[in-house]
């Protein structure tokens, strides 16, 4: 078991998107290394802790599984709190999921920090014959919406390390810039907010 000792941080990561488009499988693939074709929908939150070196830091990467059914999408909103990361799922042989992908930002933009870093992931890439959205599409969207992205199989284990990996090193590099942001400007900033919002300390 864990202690406080084994780690030097911990980053909450969400993994988001429909139904059926692999999340629970990825998580698998990524803290086990193994894959199921037997896994069946997850009902509300499951959660998976692994540890991570991100340059000379040791990460324990706390990974939420949830539902992606419509309607469980209100329970998830809670979930959203303190979460430094998100991974944003959609399955290369199904078109819906792909067209949900807005609706999951415009949902993460309502619920999780501003600065809430996000990677763009389609999964299933090695069903070839079953593809109907191209890695250029997958590109495109990312690049609109200046999302890191990665094409996946939680089968085959192709981009799945490649996509976690990524996600924390991007944590970890904003969580650098806040650290070494010079005092003063923290100072002003939280001056400026008080100020806005009638508070005082």
């Amino acid at each position: 078991m864990s202690t406080s000792n084994d780690y030097d941080s911990t980053f909450k990561i969400l993994v988001l998107g429909d139904s059926g488009v692999g999340k629970t499988c990825l998580i698998y693939r990524y803290t086990e290394g193994i894959f199921s074709e037997a896994y069946v929908s997850t009902i509300g939150i499951d959660c998976r802790t692994t540890m991570l070196d991100v340059d000379e830091l040791k990460v324990r990467m706390q990974i939420w599984d949830t539902a992606g059914q419509e309607r469980f999408r209100t329970l998830t909103s809670a979930y959203y709190r303190g979460a430094m990361g998100v991974l944003l799922v959609y399955d290369v042989t199904a078109e819906e999921s792909f067209s949900h992908i807005n609706s999951w930002l415009r949902n993460i933009d309502d619920n999780a920090s501003s600065d809430v870093c996000k990677v763009l992931v389609g999964n299933k890439a090695d069903v070839e014959d079953g593809r109907v959205i191209s890695k250029e599409r997958g590109e495109m969207v990312a690049q609109n919406n200046n999302l890191q992205f990665f094409e996946t199989s939680a089968k085959t284990g192709d981009g799945v390390k490649e996509a976690f990996k990524c996600l924390a090193h991007l944590i970890k590099d904003l969580k650098d810039s806040k650290e070494s942001s010079p005092p003063d400007v923290l100072n002003t900033s939280l001056r400026m907010q008080n100020e806005q919002s009638g508070s005082c300390c």
